[in-house]
């Protein structure tokens, strides 16, 4: 055997595995369909601008570990996540606080908002939500629901919120407090220059080779190495024995624009159903960028998932887990390829849980 590893996917799972494996003296080689590496984390400088384009990626964690784990390979700012969602052409701060309420309602205090909230929730009545829109409504309200709810869920999943199952929301986040910051958790920022330097840092020394679909040369790729990391989607691997798993895809559609400032934040959510994008994405404030003469801005649309396009959301419902659990037995039976990640778990996972996850599985494997 020529390496030891042969990694399918540079993306950020496949750069860790292959950065960890070959300080442990292993010989990895990284095969990427893609013309670049990084995977859905890639970052085009465009400008002056660090453009995500895969979407926004906001790095956020608790776990003091993979915070000073991935601080080894770029300088991270204080960038604070606080969307704004855009309903009509009135404007809320989301997570769900008090200056949502504030802005709803008129309330001013916590008990107030508290109060106004139950009330609909009573007025409501549904004891056993027997879809989304039932659970959500049951969950915080008529007005939050109808607001900042309804149509941005219906554009993501590309079904009406009646027809979607109410376990998908568990919980709404409602925070009885005047602060935007939308995640809790103690660390959060964005890398400084962006995110490809992290995955070119990971990746030096290591061979790399580009635009390779691992499915298409398979004959060829997957006997030259002892162990496989399959990073790629389970079901494609085996193809499709059992049919396939669902997924929701995104499209994006970036532009230059000949101004300092669009939006005046990085992230606005268009929560109205009539608008067929869910957010809009203004790349230089995630990094305070002082280009005074252009600014870029990405509109995002979910998208019906097909064989022909990026898988990013697995569809994780009962009927999807059951199938991938049928995957799952026959991976298991499969001695020399080890599937991992969002698309070989067929399970979302943010970045910090993509971190910790990948050094754990070294330190299983190697």
């Amino acid at each position: 055997m020529k390496y030891d590893y042969l990694i399918v996917g540079a993306g950020l799972f496949g750069a860790i595995f292959a950065y960890e494996a070959t300080k442990k003296g292993k010989k990895c080689l990284v095969v990427e369909k893609r013309s670049h590496i990084g995977g859905n984390i890639y970052t085009e400088n465009i400008e002056n601008i660090n453009v995500h384009k895969y979407g926004a990626h906001i790095f956020h964690t608790s776990n003091r570990k993979v915070w000073d784990y991935i601080n080894q390979f770029a300088e991270f700012n204080r960038y604070t996540n606080s969307p704004v969602a855009r309903y009509k052409n009135e404007l809320y701060n989301m997570p769900f606080n008090m200056n949502t309420f504030n802005k709803l309602w008129g309330v001013i205090t916590p008990d107030e908002a508290k109060t106004k909230i139950e009330q609909e929730k009573k007025e409501a009545g549904i004891t056993e939500p027997q879809n989304l829109e039932e659970q959500a409504i049951s969950l915080v309200g008529k007005t939050i629901y109808e607001k900042l709810v309804k149509g941005y869920t219906e554009k993501q999943w590309g079904k009406k919120a009646t027809e979607l199952p109410s376990f998908i929301i568990k919980r709404l986040p409602v925070r009885f407090i005047y602060d935007n910051n939308y995640f809790n958790d103690d660390y959060q920022g964005i890398p400084i220059g962006g995110y490809t330097q992290i995955i070119e840092k990971m990746l030096d020394g290591i061979e790399v080779r580009l635009n390779i679909d691992f499915l298409e040369y398979r004959k060829e790729l997957e006997n030259i190495a002892d162990k496989i990391i399959y990073t790629g989607q389970i079901d494609k691997y085996y193809d499709y024995c059992f049919g396939e798993l669902e997924y929701r895809s995104l499209r994006f559609e970036t532009e230059v624009l000949d101004k300092d400032n669009y939006q005046g934040n990085a992230v606005v959510n268009y929560t109205e159903y009539e608008v067929p994008y869910t957010r809009i994405i203004e790349h230089k404030h995630f990094e305070k960028i002082k280009n005074r003469e252009k600014t870029i801005i990405t509109r995002e649309y979910p998208d019906k998932w097909d064989k022909i396009k990026e898988p990013y959301y697995p569809v994780n419902d009962e009927k999807n887990n059951q199938l991938y659990e049928k995957y799952k037995k026959l991976a298991n039976q499969n001695n020399k390829v080890i599937f991992c990640g969002r698309l070989g778990e067929y399970k979302y996972y943010d970045m910090d849980k993509v971190i910790d996850r990948a050094l754990e599985s070294v330190n299983e494997i190697c």
